[in-house]
């Protein structure tokens, strides 16, 4: 494939553009975002030549080595050889031609490890949210049952009639009755107190700790993605509160859960953080901890080809 020399986007850092000469990248890279010159690149500066220096100084700063190096013969050898990627500035720096694809990690890439600690799993995740869903339910069963009781008692009259209709075959065309005229109120007050306890099950412990007791039971913990600390009381609020606060909209014909629902879901489409949303707006990423009794720093994964060895 030939490509005609122009100015095209540099595949190994999109937002520049480089001057392509029909071989390879010459030149210094331009903005994207900037309109480039007509016609290639001025002709880089030269190197300086390398100071001469006298025998006893030793070889000067830049000078190409000479003699017998690691039993080769001797002579001028060159700094860059077949198949050595060139220095910045070179003539024909490596690289694709524009609109090939740049080459990546060969096979799949190593998930990132924050803070040196293995990502939480989905299926964690998930069963630590259950416990503490559970949790948050027992809690609104023991604060909010007598509001709860109340608003079933409102509701009941139309799905009484609904229910007589159907057991006694009755294509009556009349409305059902309406539902009692505290319903509404009933609702909002039980959805504002759902909201309050699930704030204050949730917030103060991750703040603290990054963890919920779901979250210790499954040795998971949400961490800082800038730095391990604690997340503080602002950061963890807003979590929270992109997943804690549509619950008010359940009022609203169920919005408030289709959002949580699209909250939680999105981590199984985020790569490479498994970040929610309720993560990406607060900066927080969920991390495996260690098992007890293991050691307290992970291993360093293999992340390279070759593992590096002692230097001669």
């Amino acid at each position: 494939m030939s490509v005609e020399p122009g100015w095209y986007v540099d595949p190994a850092e999109p937002t520049t553009r480089r001057w392509w000469d029909g071989e390879g990248w010459i030149g210094a890279p331009v903005p994207v975002d900037v309109t480039p010159p007509e016609g290639p690149p001025p002709p880089e500066p030269a190197p300086e030549p390398a100071r001469p220096t006298s025998p006893a100084a030793g070889p000067a700063t830049g000078a190409v080595p000479t003699g017998p190096v690691g039993g080769h013969p001797s002579g001028p050898v060159p700094p860059y050889g077949a198949g050595q990627v060139h220095p910045p500035g070179a003539g024909h720096p490596q690289g694709p031609p524009p609109g090939w694809p740049y080459p990546t990690w060969p096979g799949r890439p190593p998930e990132p490890r924050p803070h040196g600690l293995p990502l939480a799993g989905y299926g964690a995740r998930l069963i630590a949210r259950l416990i503490d869903f559970g949790i948050v339910l027992l809690l609104n069963v023991v604060v909010n049952g007598w509001f709860i009781w109340r608003f079933a008692l409102e509701i009941a009259p139309p799905f009484e009639e609904y229910w007589r209709r159907v057991n006694a075959r009755d294509l009556s065309t009349e409305p059902l009755p309406a539902a009692g005229a505290q319903s509404g109120s009933l609702l909002v007050v039980i959805l504002v107190i759902a909201t309050a306890l699930w704030f204050a099950y949730e917030v103060p412990s991750m703040a603290a700790r990054g963890q919920t007791f779901g979250k210790r039971v499954m040795r998971i913990k949400a961490v800082s993605v800038e730095a391990d600390q604690p997340l503080g009381f602002g950061r963890a609020t807003r979590r929270w509160s992109t997943l804690g606060m549509p619950t008010l909209l359940w009022y609203c014909c169920g919005l408030g859960l289709l959002l949580q629902l699209v909250d939680v879901v999105s981590a199984l489409f985020d790569h490479p953080l498994r970040q929610a949303l309720h993560d990406k707006r607060a900066q927080t990423v969920v991390v495996r901890l260690p098992q007890p009794g293991g050691p307290t720093t992970p291993a360093t994964p293999h992340d390279r080809a070759d593992s590096p060895g002692d230097t001669p």
